[in-house]
């Protein structure tokens, strides 16, 4: 272990899986709270139709992925609150627009697309210094913005007619949050993939549901399973050469089963 540490991408790739648990364990206990585990799946997929676009037009692909990814989640929320269409039935739509916008761009790119395995598969040994940088600024964003909105997010997140009737803006504090969830989803894609990704957002907040319904306790004890769930996976990949994005998710499954089995055991005695 002390020679893996020798490395920079292993540093780099250490760095980058910390900042994202704590992105994943705060996003995810949002997105468990709200039900909205299938708009993160719509938004992921929909990821992959700016990736396409990307490769065939000669852009960034994440950039692109980012603006998909945004543009997704406002249009499920806008389509969901005019009534009109079901949101569910809008979740559909962006799932499936995504995946086909993207795989006929990525089929029209000229000559192979080497990248496209680490958007789908994960792969947070190529992380760089600069996208550490990124990485930051947005945990800080998220981190600020949630500290100084918690009661209100709370409010929204649990019952938005309550916050409406309250004077609260559930519309904008949820769209905001929103906008961080699709642009926290571009950014894990690097580490567990497109694949894999929907499980790193869901079990941290699923095992902290196990021991408390508040929002206040649940973010913390998300950020802690994430954290460890991650570094763990990382450092078991590294010592029996796997892929880091597959034992990153099997390390949180089995936190998941365990913290099952000991909140069992705490209600029977």
């Amino acid at each position: 272990m002390t020679e893996l540490l020798s490395y920079s991408f292993f540093q780099y790739a250490l760095l980058g899986v910390v900042m994202l648990s704590v992105v994943a364990g705060i996003l995810g206990c949002y997105i468990v709270t709200r039900r909205l585990v299938s708009i993160s799946g719509g938004i992921t997929h929909s990821c992959f139709g700016g990736l396409g676009l990307g490769y065939y037009l000669g852009w960034s692909p994440v950039g692109l992925a980012t603006v998909f990814a945004i543009a997704s989640a406002l249009g499920v929320q806008l389509l969901s609150r005019s009534g009109k269409v079901r949101e569910d039935s809008a979740v559909a739509v962006i799932w499936a627009a995504g995946m086909a916008i993207g795989v006929t761009f990525v089929f029209m790119t000229p000559g192979a697309v080497p990248e496209l395995n680490s958007f789908l598969f994960g792969n947070i040994l190529t992380i760089t210094a600069a996208s550490l940088w990124w990485m930051l600024a947005f945990a800080l964003a998220l981190i600020a913005f949630v500290c100084s909105c918690f009661d209100r997010i709370t409010a929204c997140a649990f019952d938005p007619d309550f916050a409406r009737v309250a004077g609260i803006r559930a519309g904008v504090y949820n769209g905001v949050m929103m906008v961080f969830v699709a642009i926290g989803i571009v950014l894990m894609i690097r580490c567990v993939g497109m694949m894999l990704l929907m499980s790193m957002l869901t079990l941290p907040p699923m095992v902290a549901e196990l021991f408390s319904s508040r929002l206040g306790r649940m973010i913390p004890l998300s950020v802690a399973v994430s954290v460890v769930g991650c570094v763990g996976g990382l450092f078991a990949a590294a010592a029996i050469n796997v892929p880091a994005s597959a034992l990153i998710v099997a390390v949180q499954v089995l936190i998941y089963a365990l913290a099952r089995v000991l909140a069992r055991l705490r209600k029977n005695s």
